[in-house]
């Protein structure tokens, strides 16, 4: 796992998760312009176009760990609800 792509909040909701494979997390995934899209189609990750370099996405913790150490991995960021007034 390469932490240096993960925000503090993925980081703590990651150490929360019992279950390793369960798709538990949604997350934003920032990409580079040479993405993977196979890998990215294998792990779940759907709605992949050639101009979107953010994408959406629930996944596995051993997910987001395959995903963090692709080098045209930006950075990974835990969604988070967004609270009403």
């Amino acid at each position: 796992m390469n932490y240096q792509k993960l925000d503090a909040a993925l980081a703590m909701a990651l150490n929360q998760v019992q279950d390793p494979e369960e798709r538990s997390l949604t997350i934003f995934i920032h990409t580079k312009a040479d993405a993977d899209t196979a890998l990215l189609q294998n792990l779940g990750v759907s709605d992949i176009t050639e101009n979107k370099d953010v994408l959406t996405a629930t996944l596995s913790p051993n997910a987001i760990s395959q995903l963090s150490e692709q080098s045209w991995i930006q950075h990974l960021k835990l969604s988070q609800k967004l609270r009403s007034c």
